[in-house]
C-alpha cells in the first residue's frame, strides 16, 4: 500500500513539474485549474504528490 501511494505521488509530482498538457487538461484536474489557475494547480499537485510520498514512506 505504501509503495502504491509513493508511486502515485511521484507520478503526480513529475507530471505537474513537467506541466504535461494531458495531465493538466484531464477532467479531474479541470476543477483545480479553474479555481487556482494552471500554476496554482501545478503547485497543488506537487504538494499533493509530496504528501502521498510521505504517507507512503510512513506506512511501509
Amino acid at each position: 500500500m505504501g509503495a502504491l501511494a509513493g508511486t502515485i505521488g511521484v507520478f503526480a509530482i513529475v507530471c505537474a513539474w513537467c506541466d504535461f498538457d494531458w495531465f493538466m487538461e484531464n477532467y479531474r484536474a479541470r476543477l483545480f485549474v479553474s479555481l487556482l489557475g494552471r500554476d496554482g494547480a501545478r503547485r497543488f499537485y506537487i504538494f499533493l504528490g509530496c504528501v502521498l510520498v510521505a504517507f507512503g514512506l510512513l506506512i511501509t
